[in-house]
């Protein structure tokens, strides 16, 4: 599987690129020039707005703040968030939509109609709501954006189970007496999981784009976390003048949602033989 994915270049890109980011995540303390500008309020004014250079590679911020440091910071932040949040959805999903396509009956017509209720609002929408009334922080932008999230993987999960507990070696283990715990567990969640893992490596980069969103508008992380979106925010009033403030945590947003996208696509394509059959 892992030598189709890489003979597809957009998808060896964003696999590249995606190692790329997170090794630059992990290394963050060591290759930032200033780590001190990324984790605390420094303050210099006889540095503000000072255009990229050797010293600065991508310009210092309106505080006077090294920029590459807090962009690289800003790396590991986008995807520990993105992490989280997918997790958290796949832990309320993935079990709701097990038990819906399993059990059938009221069970699947109760969750089902809940995820309706849930899929009616744009996520992006019902993420700021929800980011609101907890109150504005990263630890809630993650929580807002996984609850705004679960009801596709529940939907997923739900048809792929539903399709799954009429095989035979369904019927099988059922009549070897196995338990319904077991046969969801060892026989359909197994079997339902692949176009999961492609909905959530799609999902990644919208994931951080929606917390990005949340930090522009004042919903997520606050200063003076190295966050992108909260830095474009900042940035933006100095556009015009001192364009770089912006442009690079943009470019790590941009490239963050551009590399899980192609990666999404070639597992989508690596995981689904008949799509990949078509293409060819």
């Amino acid at each position: 599987m892992f030598r189709r994915l890489l003979r597809n270049p957009l998808s060896a890109f964003g696999l590249v690129v995606i190692a790329l980011l997170v090794l630059l995540a992990v290394l963050a303390p060591v290759l930032a020039p200033y780590p001190e500008d990324a984790v605390g309020a420094t303050v210099r004014p006889e540095r503000q707005f000072e255009p990229p250079s050797g010293e600065f590679w991508f310009g210092t911020d309106d505080l006077g703040r090294d920029l590459f440091s807090r962009v690289l910071f800003g790396a590991r932040i986008s995807l520990v968030a993105g992490c989280m949040t997918i997790g958290l959805a796949l832990l309320i999903g993935v079990p709701l939509g097990l038990a819906a396509g399993y059990a059938g009956g009221l069970v699947d017509e109760i969750i089902m109609r809940v995820t309706d209720i849930m899929l009616s609002f744009p996520p992006l929408l019902l993420a700021v709501a929800l980011a609101a009334a907890f109150g504005p922080s990263l630890t809630n932008a993650v929580l807002a954006t996984g609850l705004a999230w679960w009801p596709w993987y529940t939907r997923i999960i739900r048809s792929a189970a539903a399709g799954i507990r009429s095989r035979e070696y369904v019927e099988a283990a059922r009549a070897a007496g196995a338990g319904h715990a077991t046969i969801m567990g060892r026989h359909i969640l197994p079997n339902a999981l692949p176009p999961v893992l492609v909905q959530a490596s799609m999902d990644f980069g919208s994931v951080v784009l929606t917390t990005a969103a949340l930090g522009f508008l004042g919903l997520g992380a606050q200063a003076p976390q190295p966050e992108w979106g909260l830095m474009v925010a900042i940035g933006r009033n100095y556009f015009l003048t001192h364009p770089w403030v912006v442009v690079f945590p943009g470019l790590g947003i941009l490239i963050t949602v551009m590399a899980f996208n192609f990666l999404g696509d070639g597992l989508r394509e690596v995981l689904d033989p008949r799509l990949g059959r078509a293409r060819r």
